[in-house]
């Protein structure tokens, strides 16, 4: 599927789509609880449709809604073969959450998640009592419990993902656990989780990101839990109105531990004239300066950030090109080859991009079947000379399905 996006004065308001990160772990601590446990405004992307169908083929029995999912938790394994789609969030938390059980469960994935590498999921179940196999050191891969609990070490440098269903799963272990951490990237990532893990009756102890006691045997309480909205898909839309526009976007809360938040903080860097609210962010067009930022700690920010930085008058830099690499494309080399085509000069030195402003012409420009990289193409053929073709742009659904037709709604023409 393609999309043609023309040039547009954006104007209006949304509402920012539902957190697909918090979703994602929702549904693991709804799975994991005894009883029935009601998410109100859940994300329906195509990561938290695959992590509802895992938790279903794993026991949990679910009714989902219009606005809401209502899901009865437990083990009762219905099936030992589970797709994660391309949800590297689903596949590294779902691991330690499968090794709590007896029976053998495989991994299976789709698209990009094949490409990335599952070793350090191995390494961390066999150091907690679990058994762990993979050919090759990529999907699929098999897991088999149940996990004890006990000591392990772990490399967090690529992603905290994997620390994360640790933390999900070791609570309801035999014994008591204590992860060490090293070198641990997105910590606010982590951060959200032990606060939902928090909302669920669950207690973590975190000494400052590199150690983190979980006592066992402890239990999840069902609820209802409300999903907030996601600023990783605002990002985009708050990029898109100081580009060309003036737009309000709803349900972000100011108090998130949502890493992309930090969208806010570079846009004020730029110059960006908006106004904040307890749940709102009122931004419109503006002249804007370029900015340093690094993204080391939120690099799903890189692709709305480049697209910021080509309609700044400068040279922007942006940090932590080293977290692009595993993601749904290679980030930092699909960046640098849309933008190309954008007329806008990429170039990655290090650890750092540095992109320089300036015009952008209409153009046709590749997904790389990344939602993000299509999200950024269509956000900067706003200020563009003509209209952008953007080529495998269903790829959206995997964070924002209603993205285009909330641009639309903006008055942007999609066709």
């Amino acid at each position: 599927m393609q999309k043609t996006i023309f040039p547009t004065y954006i104007s209006g308001a949304l509402t920012a789509p539902p957190s697909k990160s918090i979703t994602q772990r929702a549904i693991a601590a709804a799975f994991l609880a005894k009883g029935a446990s009601t998410l109100i405004n859940p994300s329906f992307c195509d990561d938290s449709v695959a992590a509802l169908e895992m938790v279903r083929k794993l026991g949990a029995d679910i009714v989902p809604g219009r606005d809401e999912i209502t899901m009865l938790g437990g083990f009762m394994i219905r099936n030992q073969l589970i797709n994660c789609g391309e949800s590297g969030l689903a596949m590294r938390m779902f691991a330690p959450i499968a090794a709590l059980h007896r029976k053998q469960i495989t991994f299976m994935g789709e698209g990009s998640l094949l490409k990335r590498p599952v070793a350090m999921i191995g390494e961390a179940l066999t150091q907690l009592g679990a058994g762990f196999e993979s050919e090759n050191g990529l999907l699929p891969f098999v897991v088999k419990g149940p996990m004890q609990g006990g000591g392990a070490t772990i490399d967090g440098s690529i992603s905290s993902q994997l620390l994360t269903g640790l933390l999900m799963a070791l609570p309801l272990a035999e014994d008591d656990s204590e992860i060490s951490v090293i070198n641990l990237k997105s910590k606010p990532y982590v951060e959200m989780t032990i606060r939902l893990l928090a909302d669920f009756g669950i207690r973590i102890e975190n000494h400052n990101f590199k150690l983190f006691n979980i006592p066992g045997k402890q239990q999840y309480k069902a609820r209802e839990y409300n999903i907030e909205g996601d600023w990783s898909g605002a990002a985009f839309l708050l990029v898109a109105g100081a580009i060309n526009g003036n737009l309000t976007v709803k349900g972000l809360q100011q108090n998130s531990a949502q890493a992309d938040k930090a969208i806010m903080e570079v846009l004020k860097n730029t110059g960006a004239e908006f106004n904040i609210s307890s749940d709102a962010v009122q931004i419109e067009k503006s002249e804007l300066l370029p900015f340093i930022f690094d993204a080391t700690e939120c690099p799903d920010l890189f692709p709305p950030l480049a697209a910021l930085a080509a309609n700044c008058k400068g040279i922007s830099r942006i940090r932590g090109v080293e977290r692009l690499i595993h993601k749904e494309s290679n980030r930092a080399d699909a960046i640098q080859i849309e933008m190309g085509k954008f007329g806008i000069n990429v170039q990655v030195k290090g650890n750092e991009m540095i992109i320089e402003g300036g015009k952008i012409s209409d153009a046709r420009v590749n997904s790389h079947n990344d939602h993000r990289i299509a999200m950024m193409a269509a956000v900067a053929a706003l200020g563009a000379d003509g209209p952008v073709i953007i080529n495998d742009s269903a790829c959206v659904a995997k964070s924002y399905p209603g993205f285009f037709n909330d641009l639309a709604k903006l008055g942007v023409q999609v066709d």
